[in-house]
């Protein structure tokens, strides 16, 4: 059995953000301990936990049971060693894009949790936005629009903004390979652009880089719409920084969060394993759920 110190949550930041201390993760934790983490995940939104040196992937994955049930590694692209566990590579591509993951279907996880495996020596930080706190601090007028808007979500969505083709040739084999497996199924949901968050009852906007458009207005306004609401998100005083060491694990709230992978380590190696837990359909301000328009993920996790 493995022995626990005293958990410490520390708040890393006003808006988002918490280290949490004193816990060997596994699939070992007791009940109090696992509800202190959930605890501070749905106040802080992402946490983070440093020394975890001995968790392999079976010892992620036995944590993330914990928390919920997982989903399978990606809805399109396998994972590599094991069916739940998704291989993030710089050889892959790189998610240079802020983006809540797998909003293009309509079960959106809830709960992300992400290992490092191998870093560069410099740079490759993630940030992530509160995107409660920026719903939160909307005026008055924006909250009454937004609250009505809709948004489809693709996974085909622009890649030229997120993979990194600066390589003689054009892109890279790997990369454009990985594409093809991310495309390789096509997936549109209609999704609120204002979700209530089914354990804290906030309201968080649902945006990111799988956006394709607004619904009912023309592509310009869309474009300025979007703009509009995802620059709130992004905004420094509304996001965390990270800079990962060795035996750090992240875990964050897909449901009220987005993130974006900083591109800064030139053609060095980051590789991250992530594991993803199952969530429900997002629900609006008046109750109602996003809706499947292209794609069926059932095999992906379950309702």
């Amino acid at each position: 059995m493995t022995a626990q110190l005293s958990v410490t949550v520390r708040k890393l930041g006003a808006g988002i953000g918490a280290r949490i201390d004193g816990v060997r993760l596994g699939g070992d934790l007791p009940e109090e301990v696992v509800t202190e983490i959930r605890t501070a995940l749905l106040a802080h939104k992402v946490v983070f936990f440093s020394g975890q040196d001995h968790l392999d992937d079976a010892g992620q994955l036995a944590f993330a049971r914990l928390l919920g049930e997982p989903t399978l590694a990606h809805p399109t692209v396998k994972g590599e060693q094991h069916a739940n566990v998704l291989a993030i590579d710089s050889e892959q591509g790189k998610a240079n894009s802020w983006h809540t993951d797998v909003t293009f279907v309509d079960r959106v996880p809830a709960i992300s949790i992400l290992r490092a495996i191998e870093l560069p020596p410099y740079g490759g930080n993630t940030v992530w936005a509160n995107t409660a706190r920026a719903y939160d601090e909307l005026p008055e007028a924006l909250k009454a629009l937004v609250d009505r808007l809709w948004a489809v979500h693709t996974n085909l969505y622009d890649y030229a903004a997120a993979v990194d083709s600066t390589r003689i040739g054009g892109v890279d084999v790997k990369e454009e390979a990985y594409r093809d497996e991310f495309e390789s199924l096509r997936y549109e949901t209609e999704h609120p652009v204002v979700r209530v968050h089914p354990e804290t009852g906030e309201r968080a906007l649902l945006l990111g880089h799988f956006v394709k458009r607004i619904v009912g207005v023309s592509t310009a306004e869309s474009r300025a719409i979007f703009d509009l609401l995802q620059n709130r998100v992004t905004r420094l005083e509304n996001t965390v920084r990270w800079q990962w060491s060795d035996g750090d694990v992240a875990v964050w709230d897909n449901r009220a969060t987005q993130h974006y992978g900083v591109a800064d380590y030139d053609d060095l190696r980051r590789r991250l394993h992530r594991i993803t837990i199952a969530g429900d359909v997002p629900v609006s301000v008046d109750g109602v759920a996003s809706t499947t328009v292209v794609g069926d993920a059932a095999h992906f996790s379950a309702l």
